[in-house]
């Protein structure tokens, strides 16, 4: 092992702290013990964003090993995933108390939170495919978690889109340790063009395959039909990450391998873009149909996501800084409003036992903060100002009128903008049937069923994140061109 050692500390706790957990048996101690942990995680995660510095722990070959390195997109990813891991976790340690085998719960949330933040920090295609893969290993059981019959289902359709995507993620990988340098991610790329002269249509070949594996776990089309399967039979703090935050893992490995090995010149202007950009409109269009169709609440959500997901990876497949600046604040904003919607819903079950949407009539009156949490989250995700939805979706609007795509550009727009629309319809008529039920319906029955100040609580943080960085984006816009500065 060489380098700074002190980067394995947050890859590691959770790992060790989540074996303990999974032994507590006393519901207090372990609350505190799993929100405690994310806790210092977090702590953890804030030094490695103010130092740099690299880690090998093992060095397989001189072209294999395991290694890690702080740079700008692990520190933006990492501390999205913290920030989030840990309101979701306070949150859950009231939710959890209506699950069976609470223990089993915390001990592979808290493990999966180590996985994402050495995807974050991997130095290499290896250590990225083997985060990848323990990520998809150590959230499965958060999936099945009921035991039940359709949760299992769910969780075996989970694993075997995850598995065949990774193979994708593998095959480019023997590719690339072929054709580049080095499979140590560079900015701008390390593909060796001497070597790829003349085999440039099989390279294409070998990064559409790579998009379309890793964009599995983003929710992309042609390998999304898992993400509404799964999410909705989860627990809600569940189905909350895994659709605010380990959908990025699909994006993470997305831009590693599109900027960082391949190299955006290498990609820009092929047909392998324009296929992708296709792929990644026909998801935004598709998803928002879907949700706008669908009658359960969570599993709208998740159809949501396999919309606004997509947002991001378009924004990426520009390949333009505009474009990338959208996709990055896209993965923010999405991430704070996914959760907030996801744990608003996990808040109306627990309290009310409402699953279908038909039900949540008049909802408003009875959680007013769960259900104002939900609509400013829901405005978001439709773009209205002052929103942090509105500025990545001007952004991502920019980058495609400014790309070099010419009509599929503009056809980007539209696409953005009638899914903006279908997202208004499926969203806000929640909403206004949850504030506004109608004078036909009966007010007598009434009554307070607001959560405690643990779920509660959670839910106003992220809401009130989601208005400020809308009314105040500069920091964050400043920090994702810091790392566009470096890519492009």
């Amino acid at each position: 092992m060489s380098g700074n050692s002190i980067l394995l500390l947050p890859i590691m706790l959770p790992f060790i702290a989540g074996v303990i957990i999974g032994f507590m048996k006393n519901e207090k101690q372990r609350n505190i013990m799993v929100i405690g942990t994310i806790a210092v995680e977090l702590a953890l995660v804030i030094y490695m964003v103010m130092s740099q510095g690299g880690l090998t722990v093992w060095e397989i070959t001189d072209r294999l090993s395991i290694a890690y390195r702080v740079d700008g997109i692990g520190k933006f990813f990492a501390c999205i995933i913290s920030i989030v891991w840990l309101l979701a976790a306070i949150y859950s340690a009231e939710y959890m108390k209506h699950e069976h085998k609470p223990a089993r719960f915390f001990m592979y949330y808290v493990m999966s939170l180590g996985t994402l933040i050495s995807l974050c920090f991997s130095e290499n295609m290896m250590t990225l495919y083997l985060s990848y893969e323990f990520m998809t290993i150590l959230t499965l059981p958060l999936v099945i978690h009921t035991q039940e019959p359709q949760a299992v289902r769910a969780g075996m359709k989970y694993l075997g889109y995850s598995i065949f995507g990774a193979g994708f993620g593998l095959l480019g990988f023997f590719f690339l340790n072929t054709y580049c340098f080095t499979t140590e991610f560079a900015a701008g790329g390390t593909l060796n063009m001497a070597l790829v002269a003349g085999r440039e249509n099989l390279l294409l070949w070998v990064y559409l395959l790579m998009a379309i594996g890793f964009g599995c776990k983003a929710g992309m089309f042609p390998l999304h039909a898992w993400l509404p399967t799964a999410h909705p039979v989860a627990p809600s703090p569940a189905s909350a990450v895994l659709s605010g935050i380990i959908t990025k893992g699909g994006v993470i490995c997305i831009i590693r391998v599109t900027f960082f090995l391949f190299g955006a010149d290498f990609i820009r202007g092929s047909w392998a873009q324009t296929t992708l950009l296709i792929l990644t409109m026909t998801t935004i269009f598709m998803g928002s149909m879907l949700a706008y169709k669908e009658k359960v609440l969570k599993k709208r959500l998740a159809y949501s996501t396999v919309s606004q997901v997509s947002y991001v990876l378009f924004g990426i497949m520009l390949l333009t800084p505009i474009g990338f600046t959208g996709a990055l604040l896209q993965v923010a904003f999405h991430a704070a409003a996914k959760n907030v919607l996801f744990l608003c819903a996990g808040a109306i079950i627990y309290k009310t036992g409402s699953t279908y949407v038909h039900q949540l009539r008049g909802i408003g009156k009875e959680m007013p903060i769960v259900m104002w949490c939900f609509a400013i989250a829901a405005l978001s995700l439709v773009g209205i100002p002052p929103t942090g939805g509105f500025i990545s979706k001007w952004f991502l609007a920019q980058g495609a009128l400014s790309s070099s795509m010419g009509t599929l550009g503009i056809v980007g727009v539209a696409i953005l903008m009638v899914s903006a629309l279908l997202t208004a319809g499926y969203l806000l008529s929640i909403v206004s049937s949850a504030f506004f039920p109608g004078n036909n319906f009966d007010y007598d029955t009434f009554e307070k069923k607001e959560p405690n100040k643990l779920m509660t609580v959670p839910l106003v943080v992220l809401t009130i994140a989601i208005v400020i960085m809308g009314i105040l984006p500069n920091s964050l816009e400043s920090f994702i061109n810091s790392i566009s500065g470096v890519i492009f």
